[in-house]
């Protein structure tokens, strides 16, 4: 964990992205039962420090443990699923506001 802690708006948002996810990895596909614990992760491209984005839907995707592992390890693949998840635009319209001055949380 990065030392950030979890409110309650934090674990509305995880729950949020995997629901809209259908509790499966955008990565590899795998199912995941809810409630099922830690096994689907809500996954951010722009880390929660990044205000601006901490609550934007488009930052994260469901990505199992091992998923989530990889892309934070690799950076091009993890730009690549984000644009293919959400599309160019999407993308990069998420990294001007994850670079904006001011980094106000968006809902």
């Amino acid at each position: 964990m990065s030392g950030i802690k979890r409110d309650k708006d934090d674990i509305a948002f995880s729950r949020m992205v995997r629901e809209r996810d259908e509790w499966t990895c955008q990565r590899c596909g795998a199912q995941k039962a809810p409630n099922s614990g830690p096994a689907l992760h809500s996954a951010h491209y722009y880390t929660r420090r990044t205000r601006a984005t901490r609550l934007d839907p488009l930052n994260a995707l469901a990505l199992c443990y091992g998923c989530h592992q990889f892309v934070d390890s690799h950076a091009a693949e993890k730009e690549t699923l984000w644009r293919l998840r959400i599309g160019d635009e999407a993308f990069d319209a998420l990294t001007l506001r994850a670079h904006r001055a001011g980094k106000e949380i968006h809902r």
